[in-house]
């Protein structure tokens, strides 16, 4: 089952920033842990673990080239 709906540009901006604003509030010490946890809730909202998975592989592509 792959979710169809996706965001628009100004979606995406809107929770870019919410995501770096709430990554400034976590602080630097706890920035990985809260990262963890969102991943953790996002997967259980998607309930699929193979599309998780897929999610991973793209987020990890060209990490070395930024």
């Amino acid at each position: 089952m792959t979710n169809t709906k996706t965001l628009d540009i100004a979606g995406l901006e809107t929770v870019y920033d919410a995501l770096a604003q709430a990554i400034d509030q976590a602080g630097s010490e706890n920035a990985q842990l809260f990262l963890v946890k969102l991943a953790l809730l996002n997967a259980n909202a998607l309930a699929d673990a193979a599309q998780f998975q897929e999610h991973l592989k793209i987020a990890l592509k060209d990490l070395s080239d930024s």
